[in-house]
């Protein structure tokens, strides 16, 4: 599946994406509130901007993805990898992170605790 296809059916009306393959996405901006990526691989993904709130992102591959100014308010990344990935502004309010891999090259918000939030290093 691209981008595209996931924009074209989440508009349709569809929400579950459970383990798709969307690795490398272009999904800058994207409206996806309230969508079930459980287990989905967005590896290097680009999700700028993009409006996720409400989501399941448990157990997904967000290693490398470019999360800048995404709103994951309330999302579920319980067990996500978040390895490499940019989380600048990125709005993480009421999201839980239990579990939730990182290392030292994960950029988050200047002032940001992943410990405090359950992450875990690797």
């Amino acid at each position: 599946m691209d981008a595209n296809e996931l924009i074209r059916r989440y508009t349709a009306g569809e929400r579950d994406f459970t383990a798709v393959n969307l690795a490398g996405a272009k999904l800058i901006g994207a409206y996806l509130v309230g969508i079930n990526l459980y287990a989905a691989d967005l590896s290097g993904a680009n999700l700028a901007k993009a409006k996720l709130w409400g989501s399941n992102l448990g157990g997904t591959n967000l290693a490398k993805a470019n999360l800048t100014r995404a709103n994951l308010s309330c999302a579920n990344l319980i067990e996500a990898n978040v390895r490499g990935a940019k989380l600048h502004y990125t709005k993480l309010f009421g999201a839980n992170l239990t579990g939730a891999c990182y290392d030292d090259s994960t950029r988050f918000s200047y002032g940001f605790d992943p410990q405090s939030r359950n992450m875990r290093k690797i």
